[in-house]
């Protein structure tokens, strides 16, 4: 089945090489593209795509906002953050406000290509070192100076201890060999997570360990 996708971006520059890419791909289909934040919103409500490729800086509402509205809408459509690695402060807020993960533009085609099927299937971009180092340095570093620390309750100590795992960038098979518990076990773990704790994915739990203090940022 193919996977739906929206291109945002303002330069369609971009847009033309990425949708190429996608039609040579046999399972990436883009049906729709956004040069501004507000279109990609009213795209993703009209069109309801399986994924949406938002760049962060777009005249009018930015990326951020624009993902934060798509999210907050509650329909199916996941959002992959396109960027460069000059805006790991634009990013963390991106992640924030409910992406999925993240994109660099000079990024391999194949990764790009897998990217947006992973994130398609349920999943969240949280493995790569990058992600969490990015996490790590912005809360660290006071990007959430303005917000309180947010509190973790009504999780199970078992759960607290999955929580710090993903913190750290733990996979499910290896957090089910650090607690000594079965693969299902730890999904099911992971999924009481979410729900729990209001998560939309992964990305949304390494963020609330960090902010929490459950995970200290690397120093």
């Amino acid at each position: 089945m193919s996977v739906r996708v929206v291109l945002a971006d303002d330069q369609p520059l971009v847009r033309s090489g990425l949708r190429v890419l996608m039609a040579d791909s046999g399972d990436l289909t883009v049906v729709g593209e956004a040069g501004t934040g507000a279109e990609a919103v009213e795209l993703a409500r009209d069109v309801r795509p399986d994924v949406v490729l938002m760049d962060i800086r777009m005249p009018g509402m930015d990326g951020i906002e624009a993902t934060r509205q798509i999210v907050a809408a509650g329909g199916p459509t996941r959002v992959l953050v396109l960027t460069t690695f000059d805006e790991d402060e634009h990013v963390y807020g991106a992640l924030r406000a409910g992406a999925s993960g993240f994109l660099v533009k000079d990024m391999a085609v194949d990764d790009i290509l897998g990217a947006i099927r992973v994130v398609a299937a349920g999943d969240a971009l949280i493995a790569p070192a990058v992600t969490r180092r990015l996490i790590g340095d912005f809360v660290g570093a006071g990007a959430r100076a303005a917000r309180p620390v947010r509190p973790v309750a009504g999780i199970t100590e078992r759960e607290r201890e999955v929580l710090v795992l993903i913190g750290q960038g733990r996979s499910n098979s290896e957090i089910a060999d650090e607690l000594f518990i079965t693969m299902a076990t730890t999904k099911s773990h992971v999924a009481r997570l979410l729900t729990k704790l209001g998560a939309r994915d992964r990305v949304q739990l390494v963020i609330i360990a960090y902010e929490s203090g459950l995970v200290a940022p690397a120093r």
